[in-house]
């Protein structure tokens, strides 16, 4: 029965991690900074000169890693708590 208590522990712990919001945030961060930058790195002179001379989508490609990268940290350094077993209703409700 103990054995059972912990394998339920561990979905818990797995489906909590799995859908906080860090996670989702940090890793779209991380997917849309690298196509940025990737874009700001082959930039024409042209899009370069239209932006006063700044090379904007390589810097804010660099800024949305890092952000990113930020939150995935933050999910790696203070994980979410698991749910409390007790705050689950096992009842279910009657199929009609």
């Amino acid at each position: 029965m103990a054995d059972n208590d912990q394998v339920d522990e561990k979905k818990l712990s797995a489906a909590a991690r799995l859908f906080d919001v860090r996670r989702v945030i940090g890793g779209l961060f991380v997917v849309y900074g690298v196509i940025v930058t990737v874009l700001g790195i082959f930039d024409t002179q042209d899009e370069i000169d239209k932006a006063q001379g700044v090379r904007i989508n390589l810097w804010m490609g660099i800024g949305m890693l890092v952000l990113g990268l930020l939150f995935l940290l933050w999910l790696r350094l203070n994980p979410p708590e698991p749910p409390d077993p007790s705050d689950i209703d096992d009842e279910r409700p009657p199929a009609d």
